[in-house]
């Protein structure tokens, strides 16, 4: 077996169509690792976007792989010894190749339904009120539109948005970047605009407040939750989780976590980092079900991968088996 198959791990860095800025700050590039698994004639390809949040750089991302290979315990089971974006390239390639190795499309494989055209969201990224309004006017009339806070003007952006675009469906994410006394001061606004799902309002190591506080608007754990084994400790504290497949390490793992969740009565959103096609095909896999589907990050890129998923107003269709899968 050792002769027959071959792993190749690669640094892709791919180039946004404008800076993407959240509250922790901004980047220009989307910072990519590709693994390919070869086996004989077949190919299976993963993507994941290491993140610094997450003390992850593409060079550890690059080298665990590495390092894991030389090991051969991907021989024998492919979902350990790897974490975070490392694993979720890794996992990805795993199961693209063995929907290739089969002839079978990936969600039989998995017995998952077969994706589906679906509503994603459109992200305006933290800038001020006037390009998010200028930004938002554009967008489609049928699109889920999801505002990045976390700033000193929050408010202000907030109804900018809502101003322009009176009738729209909204969620807001502050990436950690609001405390207790912030949280309280946004929730009024936060209700007048109407806003349907608040995403991560404080730290993941600071957020016990959620406990106490009122919560008239559900509350999406994303930084706070990473695998299945964290769902306990967000009950109290949030509605719902952002499963995100480089934060659970992979396809395998993210299923995991659905299913925990929905155990404990807690929605989920299917989320993403910003990475190309191959990124989001695999998540695609958790859309049926899911309250929110958030995978429009190739929308921010200058240019995406060979047989990219198609984006047609506040829509994204499924992806081909050209692609993965």
């Amino acid at each position: 077996m050792d002769k027959v198959f071959s792993i190749n791990a690669f640094h892709v860095s791919r180039e946004l169509r404008a800076p993407f800025i959240i509250s922790r700050g901004a980047k220009t590039h989307a910072e990519c690792i590709i693994v390919e698994i070869s086996f004989e004639h077949y190919v299976g390809r993963g993507e994941a976007v290491p993140y610094a949040r997450y003390s992850e750089t593409v060079d550890d991302c690059l080298r665990q792989i590495n390092e894991f290979k030389s090991n051969k315990i991907w021989q024998n089971d492919y979902n350990t010894g790897l974490s975070g974006a490392a694993r979720n390239a890794f996992n990805c390639a795993i199961w693209d190749l063995r929907a290739k190795i089969s002839q079978r499309p990936i969600w039989e494989l998995l017995k998952v339904p077969m994706p589906e055209i679906t509503r994603a969201t459109q992200t305006l990224s933290l800038t001020t009120p006037e390009i998010m309004a200028k930004e938002v006017s554009e967008l489609s009339d049928d699109a889920l539109i999801k505002i990045k806070l976390g700033g000193d003007n929050d408010i202000d952006c907030l109804k900018a948005v809502r101003s322009t675009r009176p009738s729209a469906d909204i969620i807001v994410d502050a990436n950690e970047g609001w405390n207790a006394d912030d949280y309280c001061k946004m929730i009024p606004a936060l209700i007048e605009a109407n806003v349907a799902m608040i995403e991560q309002p404080m730290p993941s190591d600071n957020d016990e407040a959620l406990r106490e506080l009122d919560r008239p608007i559900p509350i999406c754990a994303d930084e706070s939750v990473h695998t299945s084994e964290d769902v306990e400790k967000l009950a109290g504290k949030y509605d719902m989780v952002n499963i995100k497949l480089d934060k659970t390490g992979g396809l395998t793992e993210a299923l995991k976590l659905r299913d925990a969740a929905t155990e404990l009565g807690m929605s989920y959103m299917i989320g993403c980092m910003v990475g190309s096609s191959l990124s989001m095909a695999p998540a695609m896999l958790l859309a049926n079900g899911a309250a929110y589907v958030d995978l429009d990050g190739p929308l921010f890129l200058s240019e995406d991968v060979e047989h990219g998923i198609k984006f047609e107003g506040g829509l994204m269709h499924p992806f081909t088996q050209k692609l993965w899968g």
